[in-house]
């Protein structure tokens, strides 16, 4: 028992002396070439592949005001009907009804959808479609509101199948990320 107690707070020792060797290392070393930093533009730049429909990514400028949506989910069409349908619609109508709340949203802080550059969208299974995930009813809503002759702007995305959403007849959420560029730049 002795022994095993010895070996243990030896390599403790042993651990320990390492660790700070490691540490103190790694706090004096310097790159050998100092990281480049990213230039800003007075306004939110999008880059990716001009055939797609979503950016990449996008390079907000220093200064700017975030607006961060809570997940928006879909209004009710008709809260006496019998079926998600009736009540909801299905992915594309929900798709559709989240984002016009969302212009609203962004409208009452001086801010519209061409301001927005990313969307995290969580869609659940829908039990009509075999309960299937419904990403082409999701990819048309999107596609009345960006990447189009009136709003051109194609904001980065995530969309995420989830086992389900918070109420069983919402069968897509969305949260969005505006930027308002400071007005001072230029």
């Amino acid at each position: 028992m002795m022994k095993k107690m010895k070996t243990a707070l030896l390599m403790t020792v042993l651990l320990g002396t390492v660790s700070v060797t490691a540490y103190a290392d790694s706090a004096t070393h310097t790159p050998a070439k100092p990281a480049k930093p990213i230039k800003t533009a007075p306004a939110p730049v999008f880059y990716g592949s001009p055939s797609s429909s979503i950016s990449s990514g996008v390079v907000v400028p220093e200064g700017a005001s975030y607006l961060f949506t809570s997940g928006t989910v879909p209004p009710v069409l008709n809260k006496d009907g019998k079926t998600v349908y009736e009540r909801y619609g299905d992915t594309k109508t929900q798709g559709i009804g989240i984002l016009k709340e969302i212009e609203k949203q962004l409208k009452e802080q001086g801010l519209g959808l061409k301001d927005v550059v990313y969307l995290r969208v969580y869609i659940a299974p829908d039990a009509q479609k075999g309960g299937t995930f419904d990403y082409t009813g999701w990819f048309d809503a999107y596609a009345q509101f960006f990447n189009t002759e009136a709003n051109p702007v194609k904001p980065a995305r995530s969309t995420v199948g989830v086992a389900s959403l918070v109420n069983s007849d919402w069968l897509i959420e969305i949260e969005a990320v505006a930027v308002k560029p400071d007005s001072k730049k230029k």
